[in-house]
């Protein structure tokens, strides 16, 4: 098992230049095929035209959205050029409320999708659409690169967020090939509740399963010492200099997160290093 089907959506030229040399170097170690598809996006917002407006409007909108997706195509080829990668780029072109589908269509035929943060200075609108497309629609894993860029020891050593959800569950899953490949790997179980069915081992039963796929884990099991648990997670995560985060994500509906927070949303803001998420 392993990440062969590499892809990653850009919408911005700086978002291009900060996204795609990591996701190279990804394939490149994973010796995956890497597909870039560049969006051009039409922001206007539905029903954003008054009644009566001329369809020049619209269509003007759709053809600057085209020009941005080109330039971006010929950008990404100007870096790929060359490279010993195998590699292929997609543009396409659409609304913002059609970015679920097209985004969704794409990365169910994809091992991994490599984002960068979406909450971080100069963040277009689409990073977060594109993140949380890519996990409900496409049901495929996203790592979510906050600098945009790959550590030095990116994998090396990995943290697991572990609350024994489905979502912490299927993340666990889908980054066997990461937690393989790693030196060091710990499960943190940050309050585990008194009446928990693993309440006498906390973690125990994911580190026997990981033992048999060649993973040896170690548990941490943490005392809510903050407000929130994702700032537990992630000022652990600094302790033992972890590089990557494995958690599910949306436990809750995104639309409960959106507005009153939520673990996903709140370490996708403040993280530092790499996020591994799936649902």
């Amino acid at each position: 098992m392993a990440y062969k089907s590499i892809l990653t959506f850009v919408a911005s030229s700086s978002e291009l230049s900060a996204t795609l040399p990591a996701a190279m170097e990804i394939a490149a170690r994973n010796e995956a095929h890497l597909t870039a598809t560049l969006l051009g996006v039409d922001m206007t917002p539905a029903g954003g035209f008054y009644m009566g407006a001329s369809p020049i409007m619209l269509q003007e909108t759709l053809e600057r959205a085209q020009q941005e997706a080109e330039a971006l195509e010929a950008q990404a080829r100007r870096m790929l050029d060359g490279n010993v990668l195998r590699w292929g780029i997609d543009s396409a072109v659409a609304q913002f409320g059609g970015l679920p589908s097209l985004v969704g269509l794409r990365a169910r035929f994809s091992d991994l999708v490599v984002q960068t943060g979406p909450y971080a200075g100069g963040a277009g609108a689409t990073q977060e659409a594109v993140i949380e497309a890519a996990l409900f629609e496409g049901q495929a894993p996203v790592l979510v690169l906050p600098q945009g860029k790959l550590v030095k020891d990116f994998g090396k050593s990995v943290m697991i967020a572990w609350n024994q959800s489905n979502e912490a569950l299927s993340a666990v899953r889908r980054a066997l090939p990461l937690l393989q490949a790693a030196d060091s790997v710990q499960v943190v179980v940050v309050d585990p509740p008194v009446h928990s069915p693993e309440r006498s081992d906390p973690g125990g039963m994911l580190t026997q399963m990981l033992a048999r796929h060649g993973v040896r884990a170690e548990v941490s099991v943490l005392a809510k010492t903050l407000p929130r648990v994702s700032d537990v997670l992630m000022r652990h995560m600094e302790d033992i200099d972890a590089s990557v985060l494995v958690m599910g994500a949306y436990g809750h509906s995104r639309l409960r997160e959106a507005i009153l927070g939520g673990a996903t949303r709140n370490v996708l803001e403040n993280a530092k290093r790499a996020v591994f998420l799936a649902h």
